[in-house]
């Protein structure tokens, strides 16, 4: 998939969890969904793309990617 296009929508859904007062519990919603309903290609592109910089990637969503390649081994293939 177009990285420009998982970048948009990895920021999207942070937008929606970023109500969350807890930024550290908004990340760990953020990046669940990612390793829910994600296929494992778009998240090891994802993945892959913050490594090499993260451009265009926001700050919690940044957070969030780091943690689902914690949390995610099939993200790191």
């Amino acid at each position: 998939m177009n990285i420009e296009r998982l970048i948009a929508m990895a920021n999207d859904i942070s937008h929606y969890f970023a109500a969350e007062p807890d930024k550290a519990a908004g990340a760990a919603s953020v990046a669940d969904h990612l390793k829910r309903f994600w296929e494992p290609g778009m998240r090891r592109q994802i993945v892959a793309h913050l490594h090499a910089g993260g451009e265009g990637l926001e700050p919690l969503t940044k957070v969030a990617i780091e943690r689902l390649a914690q949390i995610d081994p099939k993200a790191m293939s």
